[in-house]
């Protein structure tokens, strides 16, 4: 062979080994994380560290295509198009109902998946058209003050954690190689207000209180595999949440053996260095630096183009980029971004699945089972036939009071006065008129609405909150507290007008009330002669209240949180510790307690009975209770099991709940309900926040409503107790 064409075939032969070496991260046959290996070994530092922001830029050179990291699926697709708009979380919540999380969820994820699907194909790679959705907020809305509260489950750490690890399967789905798309825990670990200082405060809670109530939920994210965790703007006791090594590095990845990406809350490294920030470093290089060396491979923000600065100045090595790197572009791989269409299933959901005829059902179905009845006295269910029915109030014909925040859009929002129009007879009158403002005191001497209330048979005000008043810093355009409420009262103007449109009238008044927080209900209870709190319910919400008052289904919403009747019965806002919070540890009696909510029929417990009334470590014993629907509508009802440990040597919760199962009862029908209580179940967590068991005495608590007495005076249903002996 002459020369020049051996010298022509080695360098064939190299340029061939050198183009299989550079697809070798397209290679489906090998490891998530040899794939990510090879990609990131392939980059430029700047390049690496462009890849760590939320909006990566391409690198086409190697074929890869833009992709913004950020996107929303809080209660169904958000900020993308048009999309099934479910009710917000705090009203899933309110269902107990982790199988309904969990078909929301599927059908949220196969939505997002069809409108990935079409818009890459598009070429559009805008923000929010990715599949990593920061979901579910698994935060505990220990106060009724904080504006996102509404995102929250509640204030329940058991039922966060069930409702937050079934909204994290359906997103996620279950083929054993891809990901439908990629859920996210936020925002770690003890992040609920004050708006205002999010990003300067210092979050302090004890060991206690961290792994009783603050932690719990966000270990059953990690033991359910989500795939990322987002870090909070705050610091915790002392330390940067988004630079917290006990929290990211000793608790996170070693103890809990968490392996996903994590990422911060957006623009929250400028804290760290900002004027009214953290203090902790002198700029985005530093800061940067700290971050990554802590763990975190996103930066929601534009920090992290200071790593090539940080490098040069020795404060973190190229190495330590790559690991972190590699994390984030793991998940990539799960989701199928580098494989062929036919490899990935989810490659194939089509437009048909958004807003689907199933879709719109199951949004009306969790807007039904998430509105709860806090009074009536006898005038629900009402006919649809009576001759006239008047519709007011500020949101009764607006959909900002259906979406709360971090929604989708959609072509048909019903509101309430479409709802309760569509649903009566032909041979009805319906009248609206607004009546008062939102918030704004009304100057108008005319007074159209209070006679047309005096001589309508049914009156329905609707009124409350919106996402406006409440919900994040910057989002709630109307609130003079950063999207936070530190007046826990309904604006004045609309209890004025409630209390108008009753003067005087012997006719039904209903107040249906919106909202994404506890709020002082105590006139509207007085005033009203039913009280429906219907959350913000998303886009089916108007007809799933048609349905409740004209009784084509009976209310089975639960409170997932206490109502305190003054924000007096509360320690201060900025205190972290649970002494005197939640149905858990608040000692005064509440207007409205955690787990309360009326039906339409009479829900009878009775014959309580455990398969031992002593219990060893390790060991587990069954309860059973006959549940009875002793009334003459059909109805479901939430079975609730708390316990009580009688004899703790350490400050432990005066109730504990530990399980939750709906039921569905015929008129006259009984069933029996069973739970398991094991050994763990048992367990206090000491000041030093370790769990451990005492032996002594455990009271069991089964019913309908927490198991109080304020509950049984306001007509929840009645509760059987037991006592367990741990020996």
């Amino acid at each position: 062979m002459n020369k020049p064409l051996q010298l022509l075939l080695m360098a064939w032969a190299l340029g061939c080994a050198i183009s299989v070496s550079a697809q070798s991260y397209l290679d489906e046959s090998l490891t998530n994380e040899e794939r990510a290996r090879d990609l990131v070994s392939q980059l430029t530092l700047e390049e690496k560290v462009q890849q760590m922001v939320m909006n990566a830029p391409a690198v086409d050179r190697l074929n890869i295509p833009p992709y913004d990291w950020w996107n929303e699926a809080l209660h169904g697709v958000g900020r993308a198009g048009i999309a099934t708009v479910f009710p917000q979380a705090v009203g899933l919540g309110a269902t107990f109902d982790e199988d309904l999380a969990y078909r929301v969820s599927s059908a949220i994820a196969d939505e997002a998946r069809a409108m990935y699907n079409a818009a890459s194909k598009n070429d559009n790679y805008l923000r929010y058209s990715g599949l990593t959705f920061w979901t579910p907020n698994v935060n505990i809305f220990r106060d009724p003050r904080w504006g996102r509260g509404q995102e929250t489950y509640g204030e329940d750490p058991f039922l966060t954690s069930r409702l937050g690890v079934a909204f994290v399967k359906g997103l996620q789905g279950d083929h054993p190689k891809y990901l439908k798309t990629a859920a996210c825990g936020k925002h770690f670990a003890v992040h609920s207000g004050p708006e205002r200082l999010r990003h300067e405060f210092d979050a302090i809670a004890s060991p206690k209180d961290m792994f009783e109530t603050y932690l719990p939920a966000f270990k059953a994210l990690v033991d359910a595999d989500v795939e990322s965790i987002m870090c909070a703007y705050n610091r915790t006791n002392g330390e940067a949440c988004c630079a917290h090594q006990t929290l990211l590095g000793d608790l996170l990845r070693e103890q809990w053996g968490f392996d996903g990406h994590i990422l911060s809350d957006c623009w929250a490294i400028v804290d760290f260095f900002a004027e009214n920030g953290h203090g902790l470093a002198g700029g985005p290089a530093e800061a940067s630096a700290m971050a990554v060396k802590s763990g975190v491979s996103l930066n929601c923000g534009d920090s992290y183009p200071a790593l090539v600065e940080a490098v040069e100045k020795g404060l973190i090595t190229e190495q330590e980029i790559d690991e972190a790197l590699v994390k984030l572009l793991v998940t990539r791989f799960k989701l199928g971004m580098f494989d062929s269409d036919d490899s990935n299933p989810y490659n194939k959901i089509g437009q048909e699945v958004v807003n689907s005829p199933e879709n719109r059902a199951l949004a009306k179905e969790a807007a039904l089972k998430s509105i709860v009845l806090l009074k009536n006295n006898g005038v629900l269910p009402m006919r649809n036939d009576f001759k006239r029915y008047f519709v007011t109030g500020p949101n009764a014909a607006t959909i900002n009071p259906l979406i709360g925040n971090y929604f989708g859009v959609n072509p048909n929002m019903v509101t309430f006065l479409e709802g309760i129009a569509g649903a009566i007879s032909p041979a009805s009158q319906v009248q609206y008129n607004t009546g008062t403002f939102l918030e704004t005191a009304n100057n108008n001497p005319i007074d159209w609405a209070s006679p047309v209330a005096a001589t309508s048979e049914a009156t329905f005000m609707v009124m409350g909150l919106t996402g406006d008043i409440e919900g994040e810093e910057g989002a709630a355009i109307a609130s003079e507290h950063y999207g936070d409420r530190l007046d826990y009262n309904i604006p004045q103007n609309q209890i004025d007008y409630l209390r108008k449109l009753k003067n005087g009238n012997d006719n039904a008044v209903i107040a249906i009330v919106t909202g994404g927080s506890p709020m002082n209900l105590a006139e509207v209870h007085e005033i009203a002669d039913a009280v429906l709190l219907v959350w913000y319910p998303g886009e089916e919400g108007g007809n799933a209240v048609a349905d409740i008052v004209f009784g084509e289904a009976s209310p089975s919403g639960r409170l997932p949180i206490t109502f305190p009747k003054s924000l007096d019965q509360l320690p201060a806002y900025e205190d972290y510790s649970m002494v005197g919070r939640t149905y858990k540890y608040m000692s005064q009696e509440p207007l409205y307690p955690f787990g309360f909510g009326l039906s339409y029929s009479k829900i009878e417990y009775g014959n309580l009975s455990v398969s031992a009334n002593k219990i060893k470590e390790g060991e587990e014993v069954e309860v059973t209770v006959k549940v009875t629907n002793t009334g003459e509508t059909e109805t479901e009802e939430v079975v609730q099991m708390y316990l009580t440990d009688d004899e703790a040597s350490v400050r432990v919760p005066f109730y504990d709940l530990k399980g939750v199962k709906r039921v569905n009862l015929e008129a006259g029908e009984s069933t029996l309900v069973k739970f398991v209580i094991t050994s763990d179940m048992l367990k206090l967590i000491d000041e030093e926040g370790v769990a451990r068991l005492e032996k002594g005495s455990f009271t069991v608590s089964i019913g309908g409503s927490l198991p109080t007495q304020r509950s049984l005076d306001l007509g929840a249903s009645s509760f059987v107790t037991t006592k367990l002996q741990l020996k």
